[in-house]
């Protein structure tokens, strides 16, 4: 069954002045276990056409398992979820030929060359031998892998291969694209290549559903973000209102000696809002201040005082990484697949985040 059924429905819904459903994606209630696992705990999102809605939230949180019952690999225990105005339950057959979806890890056949990857999802669609090998030729182009089609997939970069999986998500032109940490393990580089294909394919109206541990990247890409812990949605936003609603700006210091960290904690905590976050990689202290000229002169005279020395200091306002761990209480998963615990924070001091 192809995308034929769907859109004819969509079609006479639209004919017989029925509204065609506003959300991409409807969530309502929805619960999943694993045994004795809640995964799950009563989900609900709504998000809109042509729009980038971002997943945030540590690793377990219950953003893979969502996204594999919004895109049929996942009957939800409880609740309900429909996609382009389709039940992921009643109408997945129908479902799969709108949606694509980009996981993890690329899904490609090292052995087969890159467009015999991409012709086999088109045939999957069950589009004809002609229609099928012109879209191949068409996302390949797309997506800068023109050059590289006739190759083997085992002589591709890791970045070459996300660009490769992405393409085979699109060959059946979805009206909803789901991708779940397209950009983990990627050099800087193949990320910013990747964004902005994303970005091209948003502008065009591609509805994306995005989960992410790069909090820079969800600041780009998202239109609006909820952050997931322990199989909840603990809030949801539109990134820079997230941002406002904290208490004040962030001031950063970073240590000469970084076996005075304990003491500096020590010292800051009674002037900051909440907990200082420590990186004892760096030696650097970051914590949320109220009134930042105050605090901000109150912090280093009482680091002074006690003869501790700093290399560096800065003031900024809140990045998604600070309503991460202001929500969660967990470090931003971001840093740790980068390999550095800061590494966020001082991609933001250098202007990757807007």
């Amino acid at each position: 069954m192809t995308g034929e059924y769907a859109n004819s429905l969509l079609q006479s819904e639209s004919t017989s002045g029925i509204r065609l459903p506003d959300p991409a994606i409807e969530v309502e209630g929805v619960r999943h276990r694993y045994g004795d696992v809640l995964a799950l705990d009563g989900i609900d999102l709504q998000v809109p056409r042509g729009r980038v809605f971002g997943l945030l939230g540590p690793n377990g949180a219950g953003k893979t398992t969502l996204v594999r019952v919004l895109t049929t690999l996942l009957r939800p225990t409880e609740g309900r979820a429909r996609v382009l105005g389709f039940d992921v339950v009643d109408h997945a057959v129908h479902l799969r030929s709108l949606i694509g979806l980009a996981g993890q890890y690329a899904a490609v056949d090292e052995a087969l060359t890159g467009r015999e990857n991409v012709d086999m999802v088109a045939r999957l669609y069950r589009l004809s031998n002609a229609e099928a090998k012109r879209r191949t030729t068409e996302v390949l182009e797309r997506i800068g892998l023109s050059d590289a089609a006739g190759r083997p997939v085992r002589t591709y970069s890791g970045g070459m291969r996300r660009r490769l999986d992405l393409a085979a998500s699109l060959v059946g032109r979805p009206e909803v694209l789901v991708m779940d940490e397209p950009t983990t393990g990627l050099d800087p580089a193949s990320r910013i290549e990747l964004w902005e294909i994303i970005e091209e394919l948003v502008d065009e109206g591609t509805t994306l559903l995005l989960t992410t541990q790069y909090l820079e990247e969800a600041d780009r890409l998202a239109d609006r973000v909820a952050v997931i812990d322990d199989g909840k949605v603990i809030r949801e936003g539109v990134p820079d209102e997230l941002k406002d609603e904290l208490a004040g700006d962030v001031l950063e210091v970073t240590l000469a000696d970084h076996d005075r960290l304990p003491r500096a904690v020590e010292l800051l905590s009674p002037i900051c809002i909440g907990d200082p976050d420590v990186d004892a990689t760096t030696g650097t202290i970051s914590m949320t201040v109220g009134d930042e000229t105050r605090c901000t002169i109150a912090a280093l005279r009482t680091l002074d005082d006690n003869d501790i020395v700093l290399t560096d200091m800065r003031l900024h306002r809140p990045t998604l990484d600070d309503v991460f761990l202001t929500l969660t209480g967990h470090r931003a998963e971001a840093e740790a697949a980068n390999g550095a615990r800061s590494g966020a924070r001082r991609r933001a001091r250098e202007g990757s985040l807007t």
